[in-house]
């Protein structure tokens, strides 16, 4: 029943986020059948599909609805996490109850766990419950390609609305966190001598507290491949149960010299133990995944009445997911499970090694058959590679494994005897600084490689399909040997995709209330605009790619925050030919003005200012904004920035039509996008840089109606996410959005109208 638990598991968490109708109806009557027939395995494979869709259906029902947004809510709750940016706090708060101030408003009791932002927050520490006024959001996140998915980390997490702790009223702590013992772990270690940098990773090694670690350490973690080892997993759970196995059967054979192999209790007591550290880990995601994992190992293990390694390999899986339905979305649970299986593959059926020579070189073994398809997993989930991964795993994982967390633990046993748990301790920091030492040195001479998001796909089957070719039984060393060298240099001859000359390539990327939009072509790189910067000092840009990229030229339309936020970032990270902006603009950075009849070509591509004049001071900063008018074979772009209808009419003459693309100004404000401007150019697409629940409302209705009343298809990145096009090709190819919107066809009058306007 293994492997039908996992299946009816991860069925019923598709049903559940699927939802097709008559779902619940269909399930009681396939339910009833089934009894009623005397089939009583299938019966409870329905109802573990029944308890899997249920928990995420009531996770998706308990997402805030729109019909709260910027209502303020009277919430309590305890505070599980705190994270501080500066002067600003970010909570994560398990709801306990919800009420909207205002009464005729929606109710928010459904909600379980929300994430707060809190400027200038009083002492809050984790575990305290605090009743507080709140204003929320459906939990979204931007959609580029190729970036962090925070929407869909929202929902991974189980958090159901974002937004702000309000200061008035102030919020008000009803109690302290209760006495726990990893809290007093915390602050029994924070007394100690030892470097800021040991006590960071002997919590995470030893207590799971990964959120100690500062972005320096998962920066060099990430770009070394060695996430995993700092992250609570069946690594230390394993271990601890291991260690309490190995001193309760020496205690047994002591004991009971003729039976000790026949004693069942060192077994639960390893289970115990296993237990017992997960739950002083938190009992986190990772860490319940990694004891349900270490039992049912350990189950095999024992060899009593005991499943097979796939049998539990596919028990651990259904149990993980029937617990946590949400886990599914996790990429570390197909990580362990996929190492986890990769390693039933390449050791079963082979003996013990025997000696330390065997050892190390099951040890180097093992290490060179997982790289592959790790790295192929971790490419498919973080769209990343640290080339530096399969060499350093080599010495990092036994130097975690034998050195690390033994010694942190030691420390703990220890603490009570003077000196010797400091001196366990001790050794561990000098430890530490030898691995960050190592992988210092190793990502320095092979950093992380992020490549294109056309070549995630091709190298991560790749990767995939060479780890097979060793880990499958059977096959003759010549094939192994012919297909890893064809697969090889398959993967040397993996190039990015090239445009041809005269294509280009237009992103608008999703930014929320701001503008970034990239133009790119065979050998030419231009960005219009860096996109917003928020209070928390966070730049969208910053997300949008690896550093080190080259822009020929950046086009800033004004200063304004939600246009020139990023040019700090920008200038920080990146590489930049020249800088255009209107005269008079502070951005911090050296700028050539932008200014009505600069023209140039590059790749067989026109571009061409329609504004600022001259003679610009006296406009406003919005109406000095740069107008770009872009020319690739018959297609034609136009970004208007946030000038408005009077100036919009200024330039209007100087357009060539017809325009394939415009970029509405201001954001589909009621401001621009007048009806000269729209009556005249009759865009065939027309793209809103929107923020999703902007309380700006963008675009306006008004905006909406004119350039449907034309023909023009729209989109909206708050609802698209980032959308491309492709102009040059001539043959008018559809614009592809980030987010599926399955709607958008075959709606009403139409089949590309899909814009929101809160008016």
């Amino acid at each position: 029943m293994a492997m039908p638990l996992a299946v009816a598991a991860l069925v019923g968490v598709a049903l559940g986020r699927w939802a097709p109708p008559g779902l619940v109806e269909f399930w009681f009557l396939s339910l009833l059948l089934l009894v009623s027939r005397g089939e009583w395995r299938a019966a409870a494979l329905a109802v573990v599909i029944g308890l899997a869709a249920s928990q995420v259906l009531l996770a998706r029902g308990a997402v805030l609805p729109d019909g709260l947004l910027r209502a303020d809510l009277a919430l309590e709750g305890r505070v599980e996490s705190v994270e501080k940016e500066g002067r600003l706090s970010r909570l994560l708060v398990r709801v306990g109850s919800c009420q909207p101030l205002d009464p005729t408003r929606l109710s928010c009791d459904a909600l379980r766990r929300v994430r707060l932002s809190y400027f200038e927050a009083p002492e809050i520490e984790a575990g305290e419950s605090w009743a507080m006024t709140v204003r929320l959001r459906p939990p979204a996140g931007f959609a580029n390609p190729g970036s962090f998915d925070y929407g869909a980390w929202l929902w991974r997490e189980g958090i159901q609305a974002t937004g702000y702790v309000r200061r008035e009223p102030a919020a008000v702590r009803l109690a302290t966190a209760p006495v726990s013992l990893r809290q007093q772990g915390f602050d029994y270690l924070g007394a100690t001598a030892l470097s800021q940098q040991a006590q960071r990773w002997l919590a995470a090694l030893t207590l799971g507290a990964g959120e100690r670690l500062i972005l320096d350490d998962w920066d060099l973690l990430n770009a070394s491949g060695t996430t995993h080892l700092v992250v609570i997993s069946g690594l230390h759970v394993g271990l601890v149960a291991t260690f309490t196995l190995l001193v309760a059967r020496v205690l047994a054979r002591l004991v009971m010299p003729s039976r000790w192999r026949m004693a069942v209790w060192p077994w639960w007591l390893a289970g115990v133990a296993a237990i017992g550290y997960a739950w002083l880990a938190g009992l986190q995601p990772p860490a319940m995944r990694a004891m349900i994992m270490t039992l049912i190992g350990l189950w095999v293990a024992s060899g009593r009445h005991a499943p097979g390694p796939w049998q539990a390999w596919w028990l651990a899986l259904g149990l993980v997911v029937l617990i946590d339905p949400l886990s599914a979305w996790r990429p570390g649970l197909w990580l362990s499970f996929l190492a986890v299986g990769l390693l039933i593959l390449i050791w079963q059926g082979r003996s013990r090694p025997r000696g330390l020579a065997g050892w190390s070189w099951g040890l180097v073994r093992t290490q060179l058959l997982l790289a592959p398809l790790m790295a192929a997993a971790v490419l498919l989930a973080f769209a990343r590679l640290a080339p530096a991964a399969p060499l350093v795993n080599l010495v990092a994982v036994p130097l975690v494994s034998t050195v690390l967390v033994p010694l942190g633990l030691l420390g703990w046993l220890f603490a009570p005897v003077p000196y010797l748990g400091l001196a366990c301790w001790w050794l561990f920091e000098h430890a530490t600084r030898l691995l960050v030492s190592l992988l210092e040195l190793a990502v320095q001479y092979l950093p992380l490689w992020w490549p294109l998001p056309e070549q995630v796909g091709p190298l991560a089957l790749m990767l995939g399909l060479m780890a097979l070719l060793w880990a499958l039984p059977g096959l003759v060393g010549p094939l192994r040997l012919g297909a890893t060298l064809l697969l090889g240099l398959a993967m040397l001859g993996l190039a990015p995709p090239t445009l041809d000359a005269g294509i280009l390539r237009v992103r608008v990327q999703d930014v929320g209330q701001g503008q970034l939009i990239e133009l790119r072509s065979a050998n030419y790189r231009l960005l219009y605009d860096t996109g917003p910067s928020f209070a928390s000092g966070f730049a969208p840009l910053s997300a949008l790619w690896p550093a080190g990229q080259y822009f020929d030229e950046v086009m800033v339309s004004h200063g304004d925050l939600d246009h020139a936020g990023g040019v700090a970032v920008l200038a920080e990270q990146h590489v930049v030919g020249r800088v255009l902006a209107p005269s008079g603009e502070s951005l911090g950075v050296p700028a050539e003005p932008c200014l009505r009849g600069q023209a140039w070509r590059r790749d067989g591509i026109g571009y061409r200012v329609l504004w600022p004049p001259e003679e610009a001071e006296h406009l406003s900063d919005n109406d000095r904004s740069c107008v770009l008018e872009v020319t690739a074979g018959d297609d034609r772009l136009l970004i208007t920035g946030d000038v408005g209808h009077e100036i919009e009419r200024l330039f209007l003459l100087d357009v060539e039509r017809p325009v394939t693309l415009l970029v509405a100004g201001h954001h589909g404000s009621h401001g621009s996008s007048g009806p000269q401007l729209v009556q005249r150019l009759s865009p065939r697409h027309v793209i809103y840089s929107a923020a999703r629940h902007s309380a700006f409302g963008h675009p306006h209705d008004e905006v909406v109606r004119r350039f449907r009343r034309v023909g023009s298809c729209q989109w909206n990145t708050a609802l698209d996410g980032a959308v491309t096009f492709w102009l040059g090709h001539g043959d008018h190819a559809s614009p592809q959005g980030t987010r599926a919107m399955p709607w958008r066809r075959g709606g009403v009058e139409g089949g590309c109208h899909a814009v929101e306007s809160r008016h």
